[in-house]
């Protein structure tokens, strides 16, 4: 693939993974009782990126959609809160992809706990409050559920992709 074919690809992507945060915002909360759990629509396209691509594109493509959402929508917390969620997700997604011991959706049910790993050490970090990280029982049932769907359909999208090369 060209580089200017392929940056197009890459802007496309990442325009359509902030186009899928958008709209997750729009949606009202998947439960009530605990505050913050998401689906991560968004992450089909991580998916995507981490299987078609390389390493190095699935978090630049990452990192502009964390920032574009967290300016757009967020602040500077929610910056911080999605970014250590973000790349803790894509660094074990990475490592497991590269063992080829799990398939996509459990790649993904990885990605989708480290990602609230990731934000539970950040508000242990910014509270000073280890008694947070109780919250890790609910996010983890919340990030096995939403990585499995995530995992289904970034299946999906690959087995519709695969003529598709980084």
């Amino acid at each position: 693939m060209g580089k200017t074919k392929k940056l197009t690809l890459l802007g496309l992507l990442a325009a359509l993974s902030i186009i899928l945060s958008f709209v997750e915002s729009l949606l009202p909360p998947i439960y009530a009782a605990v505050p913050g759990i998401k689906i991560g629509l968004a992450n089909i396209v991580s998916v995507l990126l981490l299987y078609k691509f390389s390493l190095k594109d699935t978090a630049i493509v990452t990192l502009v959609r964390v920032l574009t959402v967290a300016f757009l929508f967020g602040n500077v917390m929610t910056l911080s809160y999605s970014l250590a969620g973000a790349f803790l997700s894509i660094t074990v997604m990475a490592l497991l992809k590269k063992t080829k011991l799990f398939s996509t959706i459990g790649v993904s049910i990885s990605g989708g706990v480290a990602h609230n790993l990731g934000q539970i050490i950040v508000a242990i970090l910014v509270t000073s409050t280890l008694e947070i990280g109780y919250y890790m029982i609910f996010l983890c049932i919340s990030g096995v559920l939403s990585g499995t769907l995530i995992g289904i359909l970034g299946a999906l999208v690959l087995k519709y992709t695969k003529n598709l090369k980084g």
